[in-house]
């Protein structure tokens, strides 16, 4: 079977029994970010998330079961809509594994979990330099927001 041919990878909603698939992953993002690399702390953050349900956590595996990315859900609700929503906050892929569609996958499946959940949005956030994201979320169907502006405060 030639790369091309390839089967797409699987996805599916991470347990706790996925969780030594997932700490690499989450780790490297974080490291991609600028983070320490923090095994031990990435491993009790990703507990904590699926222990309480927190979060949702979709991993996408290759054929061969190896893991190939991850992306990361946060609810919260809209009060105008009087609706739950999602913040995408994490999505990683595997540099082997990237150019490969499993990005574009990962963005399906997090839209279909959210669709399942009962939320009316989802809403993301890259850097300003990140163009291949920019393009990848574009070409998804993603949309800019133009009537907001985006301000943070550090605690």
């Amino acid at each position: 079977m030639s790369r091309d041919e390839t089967a797409r990878p699987a996805v599916t909603r991470a347990t706790l029994a996925d969780l030594p698939l997932l700490v690499p992953l989450f780790d490297a993002y974080r490291r991609f970010y600028g983070q320490a690399a923090d095994p031990a702390a990435a491993a009790a953050f990703l507990q904590q998330r699926l222990r309480h349900g927190d979060s949702v956590l979709l991993l996408a595996r290759g054929d061969d079961g190896e893991p190939a990315g991850f992306v990361q859900l946060y609810p919260g609700f809209s009060s105008v809509r009087i609706a739950r929503t999602f913040v995408l906050n994490d999505l990683f892929v595997v540099p082997s594994q990237r150019r490969r569609g499993v990005a574009r996958l990962l963005l399906e499946a997090a839209e279909a979990q959210a669709r399942e959940l009962g939320a009316v949005s989802l809403s993301l956030s890259t850097a300003v330099d990140n163009h291949a994201a920019q393009r990848l979320y574009a070409s998804a169907g993603w949309v800019r927001d133009t009537a907001f502006e985006v301000f943070r405060r550090a605690l």
